[in-house]
């Protein structure tokens, strides 16, 4: 089977996934999740990228991000899954391969859906039904539109301001948005947006492989 692109451009949005092996889980207690939240916020400073938005599941994780240096990224994954796995490994005892393969990158177009792909990201606890309400669940970034929880991790989305005029109005916006169908048909698509960000992104990856 091929398998997808692993191209990641300078200042370039994607959806990044990693899952654990043979979707074994890789967070069992509340302070793995923490453990692998302080592990990005250290490392991120020293690979500089931007996190729009994120979710912990049991055996995955999502982030939305903006690159800056193309290897940047890259490098930051490996760091993060091997000292996570040591820490893992440690703690439980596992003997065993510990990530699925490599991580998995999707470009994202910059557009009016940018915002939701965000929050369909933040909603995986919700379609998996581990909480009714995305507020109940504390691995994502969720709280941080919808309630101003301070993040530190979090560089606001591309398109919050333009929900309302007060803090207030933005976070009732955010709660009430409709993820679009497009979103839904479109979200495992190889490349993520409207059909014209579609069509730019492959254009620079095109231009990128020669």
């Amino acid at each position: 089977m091929s398998r997808s692109p692993r191209l990641l451009l300078p200042l370039s949005y994607y959806h990044v996934m990693t899952r654990g092996n043979n979707l074994n889980t890789i967070f069992k207690q509340n302070e793995d999740y923490y453990k692998y939240l302080n592990i990005v916020k250290d490392l991120k400073e020293i690979h500089l990228f931007d996190i729009y938005h994120y979710c912990l599941m049991p055996n995955h994780t999502h982030f939305l991000i903006k690159t800056n240096n193309k290897s940047d990224y890259s490098s930051f994954m490996k760091k993060i899954n091997l000292i996570y796995f040591y820490y893992y490994k440690k703690k439980y005892g596992w003997i065993d391969h510990f990530w699925q393969d490599r991580f998995k990158s999707q470009p994202i177009g910059k557009d009016d859906y940018f915002i939701q792909c965000g929050k369909y990201i933040e909603l995986n606890p919700v379609r998996a039904s581990l909480v009714s309400d995305p507020g109940e669940y504390p691995y994502t970034s969720y709280k941080y539109y919808s309630e101003g929880k301070s993040n530190l991790l979090i560089t606001e989305d591309l398109f919050y301001q333009e929900m309302g005029k007060t803090v207030e109005e933005r976070q009732v916006k955010y709660k009430n948005i409709i993820i679009n169908d497009m979103i839904l048909e479109t979200y495992k698509k190889k490349v993520w947006g409207a059909r014209e960000q579609r069509y730019n992104e492959h254009r620079k990856i095109r231009y990128h492989n020669y």
